[in-house]
Order: structure tokens, then sequence, then C-alpha cells
């Protein structure tokens, strides 16, 4: 084929987020194995697209030459959804990290209208890559998808040095997660308030632009369950910050609602990090047994029972953490998962 893979996903492409490094991380791993590949940048309101949204699909669609390949981030996916048999004819291929359709957040007239959509889009593509197995395993029943012709391509981690702890006194909790409804903080800021008899902190380094509504929220529940001096919102941080802050935890947690992978989990795993996550998607599905307490989703009594005792037993988080560090050394890396993404991109 000619003409180049062309990767079309919402603006900006730089955004920080399990789903965009992802992205940004085949980019470069495909280039690494000599592809030409081109970013398309969509403007407009996403995933439920705005006529900004939808105006710049069909310029994109309009760009981009006969015969390259076209693959379609899952995040602006539903802006494409007038031009569906243009996606058919042209052997588009969905990238799909979860679909929107599963966000929390919106309005259920919303997600019923965007699942909808999906169902259609899902189906207008050639192929499918989702990435994780769980996301594949949940399309064809759910969206309509013909399993012939989705591929998981999972995340892959980076060696990392093993996080060294806090040294305390008491246990340095960090989560790593965008500031929005999925990922459930308030979840887990209602399960460590009723922990206040134990010696704790918590730093959530997450994108807080995507919903400033949702993440001034979070703030003011911090502050209504008197365990704002404990927390520490840290934003989104650059490599070398968040390095440090996995560096210096004791124990990583997740509450959330929802994930097509995990890729924070993925990172704390690699770097050795004892856990304390909800059931939402695959993330239980990657992290070993032993490595985590794992309570249901939304069920803040529940996590907050099952992270007394990492918490203040050190002993416990020890052998954790050895389970996940064995756990993180056999993840994928990321120059296989380029291979592999570019094997079900060619041959589906």
């Amino acid at each position: 084929m000619t003409g180049g893979i062309h990767l079309i996903v919402p603006a900006p492409f730089s955004a920080i987020s399990g789903g965009y490094i992802y992205d940004r991380r085949m980019v470069e791993g495909l280039r690494a194995l000599g592809q030409e590949v081109h970013v398309v940048e969509l403007a407009g309101r996403h995933p439920f697209p705005d006529e900004s949204a939808t105006e710049a699909a069909r310029a994109a669609l309009a760009a981009i030459p006969a015969g390259a390949r076209i693959v379609i981030d899952g995040l602006g996916l539903p802006a494409f959804f007038p031009f569906a048999d243009e996606l058919t004819r042209r052997g588009a291929t969905a990238l799909i990290h979860h679909p929107t359709a599963l966000e929390p957040g919106a309005a259920e007239g919303q997600r019923e209208a965007l699942k909808a959509a999906e169902r259609v889009l899902f189906s207008a593509c050639v192929r499918v890559i989702t990435t994780s197995t769980p996301t594949a395993r949940d399309l064809p029943e759910g969206f309509g998808v013909d399993p012939a012709r989705i591929s998981a391509i999972e995340p892959g981690t980076d060696a990392a040095a093993r996080a060294v702890g806090s040294a305390g006194p008491g246990c340095a909790i960090l989560s790593v997660g965008m500031l929005v409804p999925r990922k459930g903080h308030d979840v887990l800021l209602r399960a460590l308030a009723r922990l206040t008899d134990l010696e704790w902190s918590l730093a959530i380094a997450g994108d807080a632009t995507r919903d400033p509504v949702h993440a001034d929220g979070l703030r003011a529940l911090a502050a209504e369950l008197g365990i704002a001096q404990r927390v520490r919102f840290l934003g989104a941080l650059p490599d070398a910050a968040l390095e440090a802050e996995y560096a210096r935890a004791d124990l990583f947690a997740l509450a959330t609602r929802y994930e097509g992978y995990g890729m924070a989990a993925a990172e704390a795993m690699a770097r050795g990090l004892p856990m304390a996550i909800t059931a939402g998607g695959a993330i239980a599905e990657i992290v070993p047994e032993d490595a985590a307490v794992v309570a249901a989703v939304d069920d803040h009594n529940a996590l907050s029972r099952a992270m007394r005792r990492p918490i203040f037993d050190t002993g416990l988080r020890a052998a954790m953490a050895e389970a996940s560090w064995r756990a993180g050394q056999a993840l994928p890396r990321w120059p296989d998962r380029a291979a592999a993404f570019l094997k079900a991109l060619d041959h589906g």
C-alpha cells in the first residue's frame, strides 16, 4: 500500500492519558520499524462531536491520499459517523482503548446515542484493534463486531527502576489517572476517609483540565471528608516528576470504574509497587492476585476494608511488592507491541 499510515486523533496529540501515551508509543515504534506515519489532529469536541469535530473529520478524510492506511483513535471515531460508508471503502482501522459509550459521567441518553453510533462505526471499519483482550471479548456481543476482524494489541512497558518507597512514617499512596469520573478518585477519597486512624498520605497525579468541574469537586470532597491535609493533587506531571512519585510510593491505588487496559497499573507493576484497585474493566486481569487487594467498583466501604491491612502491615506490603515486581518484569515491551500492531494492521 502507498501513502503511509495516518493516525487520526483528537487534538492535542500531546495530551497526557493512557490512550494518548499508547498512541504516541505506537507512532514511535512504527517509525522505528521504517513505517511512514502521519498524525492527524482533529479539532472540535470529542467523543460527543460538535459541528467543528464533524467538519474536521470530513477534512481529514479528504486530505489523506488514496491507498494510505487510516487508523482512527476511538475517542475521535464518533465524529466520523456521517462518513461511515467512506471508512469501509477506504479500509479504515478503529483503534479502541475502550468504547467511549462506556465512559461514566454523560447523560444516559447521550451514552445510548453514542453506543448506537459506535455499533455502526465499529462495523464500518475493516479492522478493529483493541488495547486489551477483555475489550476484544466484549465487542462482538456488546457492539456487534465480527470477532474475525478484531486484534488485541496490549500496551507495552519500559524497563524501570524498582520503587524504593517513602521510608515512612506511614504509607505513601499514589494514584495516577485523569481527574474524570471514570477514574473513581472520589471512591478512593471516601475509602481513605474511613482510615484516618492510620498514618497515610495520598498523591493523585492526573490532568485536571479534561473535566475541571469534576476536578474541583474532588478537592471539595477531600475538604468535606476532613482529609485535605493528607491529599496532594499534582496535576499532569512530566515524565521525570511522575517517575519520582512512583519511586517514593509505598502503595499504588486506583478505584477506577472502567479501564480498557490499565496502563498506570502496569507502570506500577513495572516498578514493583503493591496495589489496591477496583475490578473495573481489564485492570483486574493484568494485576496478579498476590500483588493487590481488589474491591468491587463503586464500593468505597469494601475498598476501605481491603486497604486497611496493606496500609499498616509493612510485611504484607513487602510480599505484595515482590509479586508485583515479578509480574511487572514479564509484561510486554513497547517495541514488540509496535511490531504486533503493524502485523494486525496489515493482515488483521
